[in-house]
């Protein structure tokens, strides 16, 4: 007998899909702020902070950035409690995300700080102000400006990356659509419809961080 499609069942499971979008949601918002930070600061270490520090800070990105992600995942879950750091599922999913985008981050964000022209950095520095206030009024801007459609793309690359986190069961998008598909076995439905919401998902951060790059750097552009 031929495969007959049906989609209209998936209705019932609908709470149980809406449930994994906001845990996607909040962990895709919980690891881009905090991770974008945490970039910010490495990049900040490997261009102009202390040097002792900057060989740590290597050794973290280059880990990161030559790993696989489901690996930092479970090593997060699973290995840091031997070390007496115990985790629960969304506390290492978020840890791990935040990790991840630190280090990709650092690199786009450094890129952009070093095509910094240096005559800039000499006019600030002549103005009396601090190397800190420099880098933050100076150079940290217009280096965003260049870089934010590199750093977006990054961000949504992470958000796509969180599927993996139902792997140490964070009842995510991806965490729904098996659950759904270890209760009636329609496999093609299920994850056709969870590719559409992911798609969904993707497209959205991507337009709202374009959105939000032009309001935060349209003076910018302006001047």
């Amino acid at each position: 007998m031929a495969y007959v499609f049906e989609f209209t069942w998936i209705l019932q499971y609908a709470p149980v899909l809406l449930k994994g979008i906001a845990v996607t949601i909040a962990l895709t918002a919980v690891g881009a702020g905090a991770g974008l930070a945490l970039a910010t600061l490495c990049a900040w270490i490997r261009t102009q902070g202390p040097r002792w520090l900057r060989v740590p800070v290597v050794a973290y990105v280059e880990l990161i950035r030559n790993t696989p992600f489901l690996i930092q995942l479970f090593f997060i879950f699973f290995g840091l409690p031997s070390a007496g750091l115990r985790l629960g599922e969304m506390q290492a999913a978020m840890l791990a995300m935040v990790v991840n985008l630190g280090a990709y981050g650092a690199e786009i964000i450094r890129a952009g700080i070093e095509a910094t022209p240096r005559g800039q950095v000499e006019a600030g520095l002549s103005l009396a102000m601090s190397r800190l206030q420099v880098f933050r009024h100076v150079v940290l801007g217009p280096a965003m400006r260049r870089i934010w459609p590199a750093l977006s793309s990054q961000v949504v690359i992470v958000m796509l990356g969180s599927s993996v986190v139902s792997q140490i069961a964070a009842e995510d998008l991806t965490f729904a659509a098996n659950f759904i598909q270890s209760r009636n076995f329609r496999s093609f439905e299920v994850y056709f419809v969870v590719i559409l919401l992911y798609l969904a998902l993707a497209v959205i951060l991507r337009q709202a961080l374009r959105l939000a790059g032009e309001r935060l750097f349209s003076r910018g552009r302006a001047q």
